[in-house]
């Protein structure tokens, strides 16, 4: 990465719950209540049948895979994901909800492996097992040291950012929240006297301006940002006008790069008056191999965003994409034809942003706009 820069390690979905959870060395309890699926063993068992055998129990380390050694020699200063299940043996399973994502909270191990500095909750899964699951989930994840953001116990705490001190002086704030077009129901947004998430009704301009009165009250010169923002469907790369200036208007407000998520596979990527947006990072761990129906938009394969920053502007100095797939529940390097493949489809979907998707060093992916865009 760029020497003197800061550089982010940003992640879409991390579900360790569910079939991650019945590898993991402390299965919780594996029943289900989905239309098809009844007993989260068998999600284990499609993807044994796609890839092969699943040793078990399994390190808390083996769902990262090979993810860990590339963060190791990157060395991101900060390293943020969307954990998207609740870690909790309480609570009911939430009515109203076809699929339900939870893992005992003595796995947390297989978290913690990863050394996130910060986790945002603002989705769709985090209140799977009500108030009491939410609750167990902040209490696990602060007894291991873990930041979070996006979901609290009341509405002041959901939106409160995560606060990451760097190495070299300065911070970076870690906004989270989250959109209903991501599956997030109504009744999950915290208020004043009701535990829930940061919840964002729409990508409309007055929303955009709510969170530059946030960013206003907590930013301090020379703060890097981020929004991270749980939006969209889950299949599909079409990006709305909606949010589109949704997007330029946080980086118009003050954020140094939006991380969005929800979407299974990768969806475009913009650079914005030299600030980064993703518009969806893909998934990066879960029990979705063996699933059918969705194949051409290839989920299989993941990726690592490590995205490096000017220190005090926040100007985006690079950003590299490493491919993986998942095979067994575990990350594997990507090959050079599903690499190749990634790169084609992120490309295209990304011009008409005016940004290309370009093969960079060692097999990542990197990315280079096309338009100079107006200073901030």
């Amino acid at each position: 990465m760029n020497e003197g820069a800061v550089t982010l390690f940003l992640a879409g979905d991390v579900m360790l719950g569910r079939g991650v959870d019945q590898i993991l060395p402390h299965p919780g309890d594996p029943a289900l209540r989905e239309d098809y699926v009844r007993d989260a063993r068998d999600y284990v068992a499609l993807a044994e049948a796609a890839n092969g055998p699943i040793p078990r129990p399994v390190d808390p380390s083996w769902p990262w895979g090979e993810a860990l050694p590339v963060l190791d020699r990157a060395a991101p200063d900060v390293r943020v994901i969307n954990l998207e299940t609740a870690v909790t043996r309480d609570g009911d399973f939430a009515a109203g909800k076809a699929v339900h994502y939870r893992m005992n909270p003595a796995n947390l191990p297989s978290l913690v492996v990863a050394r996130p500095d910060v986790c945002v909750l603002a989705n769709n899964h985090v209140l799977d097992f009500g108030p009491p699951g939410l609750a167990e989930t902040l209490d696990c994840l602060a007894a291991a040291g873990l930041r979070t953001a996006g979901a609290g116990r009341d509405m002041v705490a959901a939106r409160r950012p995560a606060t990451v001190p760097l190495p070299a002086g300065g911070r970076v704030l870690v906004f989270s929240f989250g959109m209903p077009s991501s599956g997030i129901p109504d009744s999950w947004a915290a208020t004043g006297e009701r535990a829930g998430v940061a919840l964002t009704a729409a990508p409309t301009e007055g929303a955009a301006a709510a969170f530059a009165d946030r960013l206003r009250q907590v930013a301090r010169p020379g703060d890097l940002v981020v929004a991270s923002v749980h939006w969209g469907s889950n299949w599909g790369y079409a990006v709305s006008r909606a949010e589109v200036r949704f997007a330029h208007a946080l980086v118009e407000a003050g954020v140094d790069v939006v991380h969005g998520h929800s979407s299974h596979h990768p969806r475009p990527l913009e650079v914005y008056r030299d600030r980064l947006v993703l518009y969806g990072c893909g998934d990066l761990v879960d029990d979705y191999e063996g699933i059918g129906g969705y194949e051409r938009y290839r989920d299989d394969l993941r990726l690592l965003h490590l995205v490096s920053l000017e220190p005090g502007s926040g100007r985006l100095t690079g950003l590299r994409m490493v491919p993986l797939q998942a095979r067994r529940m575990r990350l594997e390097h990507a090959s050079a034809e599903d690499t190749a493949w990634l790169r084609t489809a992120l490309d295209r979907c990304s011009r008409d942003l005016g940004t290309r998707v370009e093969h960079g060093d060692d097999g990542t992916l990197t990315v280079r706009p096309l338009r100079p865009g107006p200073a901030r």
